[in-house]
């Protein structure tokens, strides 16, 4: 039983909180939407695209319908990128947001394998995209590292 516990906390690199409501879920310092916006705004996308299912696109490119999402739902990320892809015409990508990089490249390594084996791109942010000043708030004034609730 230890083993399999060791295991687990090597293989699954997430610090969790529990909310007011008392479920437990991961917890990163700042939300997906800062990351999204910071990645977007450079490659002149248009960020929460919605197609005509009422699905949205996280950011639409000219050449790319991108999906992000943090390590921890790698999987998730995939299939909607595919989605996206199919509604779109445009070529899907996944941007897997990784807030311990050295912890969580594992689930990039996934997401890459199964890009080239379907083709689709794949990318990493890291807290670097958000231009985090000296008191650990990034450019996003919506982001809950403001305290914005």
């Amino acid at each position: 039983m230890l083993f399999i516990t060791t295991l687990s906390a090597i293989a699954y690199p997430f610090k969790y909180e529990t909310c007011n409501l008392g479920y437990k879920h991961v917890h990163h310092k700042h939300n997906e939407a800062s990351y999204q916006q910071a990645w977007c705004n450079a490659h002149n996308g248009i960020m929460e695209f919605e197609n005509s299912d009422f699905t949205r696109i996280d950011c639409l490119t000219k050449t790319h319908a991108v999906e992000f999402d943090f390590a921890n739902k790698w999987h998730e990320s995939v299939g909607q990128a595919l989605h996206y892809g199919i509604m779109t015409g445009k070529k899907p990508m996944v941007v897997l947001i990784l807030d311990e990089p050295e912890k969580q490249m594992v689930y990039y390594n996934r997401v890459k394998r199964i890009g080239k084996k379907y083709k689709f791109d794949v990318e990493y942010v890291t807290n670097d995209i958000l231009h985090i000043d000296g008191n650990d708030k990034c450019l996003n004034p919506m982001c809950k590292c403001h305290n914005i609730q």
